[in-house]
């Protein structure tokens, strides 16, 4: 490795660690590789940021951002909400229940674990503490059921991944139902016995008629249909994931019709949202293309291959030093800049390996969500927190049994690749 990527990478990590936006950090030190490197035309850095904004599977990102925010100006989540206050009125820490319940039925619908949480914060969590729920647990639970968000599909993190990688983002959309529904039902379990043990009560305690639970789910099951209905048209062929947003955005708008909650006026807020949300993150994939091109003109993923595979000559025990290295990694990094400057260089060394690159994407993708809840720069953590008021030592205080349950849930995801790909061969 010469002196100038070393350069660059010492003024990556040194801007990431400043909390210079991750866009700014990696142009910056593309920009000086470009600068400093003889031989190289500085116009190919202008040409590689754009070109690598130019993807056609990129425009699935405004496309599903779009649809998240349209579905929450139909009234979508309120009714699903009342959907799981039915489905968990009788489970001890209802409330908390609800919470874990709605951010994975809205994972399908949002795709942003960090929009959810600000919601549901702003939903839930004073209910909860009139409900004799502590304020550090109503903002854990809250965080803690955000993780969800990014492993269902369509989760922005998933298309990320899948275009830095070059991976199908239908069998990555696919591939996180499974890891999402571990991540809730751990997460539901848990939070039965903690809430038992802290005297949590149930929101009700008489059964529940089955006309009940059938008015309830009716309102809701439109909208849960989305996920549905996206990977199902993926994989029978009716269109690709990138046209698939363009069905989502015209499914929330005949929702919001249907339901007579969409003005036109939330149109234009949704569009004007869409445009800057999309923007900060098609900077960062931009900013990642050209700093990709001197990962691969520099071979560094191939000499990083080369010295795993002959150091460590056991798949499984790579895994777990990968899981180490995200784990800290991402207690400093927030995850899409971690995925931009490490992806490209774990996913070619655990291919040699012989592991699926799907299976490894979602290994990958489960660590930046503990990471977006792990301090000291956690962006859940810090989201939550900022909303609730919930100072941060009682938030990692309160979290500690979380920390040790979401390891059990990556060990168990790392070493059981069926949990991801069961679904992927069955529909591939």
């Amino acid at each position: 490795m010469n002196n100038v990527v070393i350069i660059c990478a010492i003024v990556l990590l040194a801007l990431l660690f400043l909390k210079v936006p991750v866009y700014i950090s990696v142009l910056a030190a593309s920009a000086v590789y470009f600068i400093a490197m003889p031989g190289i035309n500085i116009t190919v850095f202008a040409q590689k940021v754009i070109s690598g904004s130019e993807g056609l599977s990129l425009l699935a990102i405004p496309f599903f951002v779009c649809a998240g925010i349209f579905m929450n100006y139909t009234g979508v989540t309120k009714r699903i909400m009342e959907c799981c206050k039915v489905l968990t009125a009788r489970m001890p820490g209802g409330l908390a229940q609800v919470n874990i319940l709605l951010s994975t039925l809205m994972g399908g619908l949002s795709g942003s674990s960090l929009a959810d949480a600000a919601m549901q914060c702003k939903m839930l969590v004073p209910t909860m503490e009139k409900e004799g729920y502590s304020k550090p647990f109503a903002t854990v639970i809250t965080a803690a059921s955000g993780m969800v968000v990014p492993l269902i599909p369509p989760g922005v993190g998933l298309i990320i991944y899948g275009c830095i990688c070059n991976i199908s983002i239908g069998k990555l959309f696919i591939a996180g139902i499974g890891p999402g529904v571990v991540l809730c039902v751990t997460l539901m379990i848990f939070t039965h016995f903690l809430s038992k043990k802290r005297g949590y009560l149930p929101l009700r305690t008489t059964k529940i008629p089955v006309k009940e639970k059938i008015q309830a789910i009716k309102p809701a099951f439109f909208p849960m249909m989305l996920p549905i209905i996206i990977i199902g048209g993926v994989r029978i062929g009716i269109f690709t994931a990138s046209e698939a947003g363009t069905v989502a955005i015209v499914y929330a708008v005949l929702l919001g019709v249907f339901y007579r909650e969409l003005k036109l006026k939330n149109v234009f807020q949704g569009c004007k949202e869409t445009v800057t949300t999309t923007a900060g993150i098609m900077l960062i994939v931009a900013a990642a293309s050209a700093f990709s091109w001197i990962l691969t003109k520099e071979q560094i993923p191939q000499t990083f291959s080369n010295w795993m595979v002959n150091s460590i000559d056991n798949k499984y025990v790579f895994l777990i030093m990968v899981n180490i290295f995200l784990l800290i990694v991402g207690m400093f990094i927030e995850g899409n800049a971690s995925m931009i400057v490490l992806a490209p260089i774990l996913a070619p060394v655990a291919q040699a390996y012989g592991i699926d690159p799907v299976h490894f994407a979602m290994v990958y993708i489960f660590n930046c969500t503990i990471g977006a809840f792990t301090p000291p720069m956690g962006t859940l953590m810090f989201v939550t927190c900022g909303i609730t008021k919930c100072p941060t030592k009682d938030f990692i205080k309160e979290a500690v049994p979380f920390y040790i349950l979401f390891l059990i849930d990556i060990i168990v995801l790392t070493y059981c690749p069926a949990l991801t790909m069961f679904l992927v061969n069955l529909f591939y």
